[in-house]
């Protein structure tokens, strides 16, 4: 989400600018738990109601993303409450990273991410950080 706030440290906006030149210029599809899309949705439209963002600047960004090739994963609602959980409770994480932690492991992909937390469980897990190739 760093894409559409320009927010954080500068090393994380460039983290950031760098993963999404690398999906765009590869091609290669991003994988995403089923619920990107919602968590997209609701950081969108919360970013608008407390005028962070225009609706124009969020309807560029949502453009930009139709650019990137998006894989959702439709095995992560099956796996929501048991290997799920299990990762959250483990790691202490909230259900939403959780499923994306899962998910590296499970295919067994870097993650791209910029929460603490998250990279932090992911390293425990023995999952790398997304690096361009």
């Amino acid at each position: 989400m760093s894409w559409l706030l320009a927010d954080g440290k500068s090393t994380d906006q460039r983290y950031a600018a760098s993963v999404l030149t690398s999906l765009a210029e590869s091609g290669i599809a991003a994988g995403v738990p089923v619920t990107w899309a919602l968590e997209i949705a609701n950081v969108v439209a919360r970013a608008e109601a407390r005028g962070l963002v225009t609706e124009a600047q969020s309807e560029a960004f949502l453009e930009m993303l139709s650019g990137i090739r998006i894989s959702p994963d439709s095995a992560t609602f099956p796996r929501a409450l048991v290997e799920t959980l299990s990762i959250a409770r483990r790691y202490r994480l909230s259900s939403y990273d959780a499923s994306y932690l899962e998910l590296a492991l499970r295919l067994g992909l870097p993650l791209a991410t910029l929460d603490s937390d998250l990279l932090q469980a992911a390293r425990k897990a023995g999952i790398n950080r997304y690096s361009k190739a």
